[in-house]
């Protein structure tokens, strides 16, 4: 089992002076804590159910590269990224700068998106969701093409809604066979058959008995296509409120190891803690020290 961290709430002490510091503490504490991979939120304002629209919310690609300096070990990338709100070549350029900075650590996570309220209120044109889809599926055919060094197919150069004449893509990415790409969502009807055709993860929210079963509606439609099941990493997100002592309403890291091992029991390979408070970084160091380290070969 691998584990990532999502950082998803910027209300840290300090104010606006300290989040560039903050974040950088928190970067190397999961970096040194064992973290297979950091990930941040592609928002422009918070979202329910973290917290109010006002509160700081920073772009997701450019705090990225800042965290590419502030590590040397953990892949990074968007949990995920909205489609709309840049080009398809834009996407593909971005993360490639990504890897090459970071020494080949970048993630590509993608989705349809779905936060209206922020894209209007920016004036981010937010399509309906069948053209979203349109769009993702243009940007992945897009990614294996800029990818693969000037060998896209004629689908990779005019999609649904993409018109390329040339997908040169220099520097390359250092990632082989190409920058690893997850897709964030589990609807079973689109997003999990993209995935099936294009993604190297998905990645789904949810209990053991729902990961479980968006993982077997997955390995449906890999079985549709021809393609090996094992070949997507199955992960999903979970909300995670440590304290070594259970305080505060607070999981001990026990509790967390014994649900977490359900989650690995119902197919989960790579399980992304969102951790309350993570500007207190202690509580990334007890995560590495015990839940890591429990569940690590699992």
């Amino acid at each position: 089992m691998k584990f990532g961290l999502q950082i998803s709430s910027f209300s840290w002490p300090g104010g606006p002076e300290q989040l560039g510091p903050t974040l950088a503490r928190v970067v190397r504490a999961a970096d040194d804590a064992g973290f297979d991979s950091i990930w941040v939120m592609d928002h422009f304002f918070q979202i329910r159910g973290i917290g109010r629209p006002e509160e700081p919310m920073l772009d997701g690609m450019t705090a990225l590269g800042y965290m590419a300096a502030h590590s040397d070990r953990a892949r990074l990338g968007l949990m995920v990224g909205g489609v709309h709100y840049r080009q398809p070549g834009l996407w593909v350029k971005a993360t490639t700068t990504l890897d090459v900075l970071s020494g080949g650590r970048a993630w590509f996570g993608i989705g349809a998106a779905w936060n209206r309220e922020e894209s209007e209120a920016l004036g981010f044109p937010f399509p309906p969701l069948g053209v979203r889809f349109q769009l993702l599926e243009d940007t992945l055919r897009m990614a294996h093409g800029m990818w693969s060094g000037e060998r896209g197919t004629e689908e990779d150069l005019h999609g649904h809604h993409v018109r390329a004449t040339r997908l040169m893509n220099s520097p390359q990415a250092l990632s082989r066979p190409r920058v690893p790409i997850m897709i964030g969502g589990g609807g079973e009807q689109k997003t999990l058959r993209l995935v099936a055709k294009y993604a190297d993860a998905c990645n789904v929210f949810g209990g053991p008995e729902k990961i479980h079963h968006k993982y077997e509606v997955l390995r449906r439609h890999c079985e549709e296509i021809g393609r090996p099941y094992d070949e997507i990493e199955r992960s999903t997100l979970q909300n995670v409120h440590v304290d070594a002592n259970g305080g505060g309403g607070a999981d001990t890291p026990a509790q967390i190891t014994a649900r977490f091992a359900e989650l690995g029991d119902s197919g989960a390979q790579h399980v992304l803690f969102s951790v309350r408070d993570v500007w207190q970084t202690d509580k990334l160091g007890l995560l590495g020290e015990t839940v890591l380290r429990d569940l690590r070969d699992l």
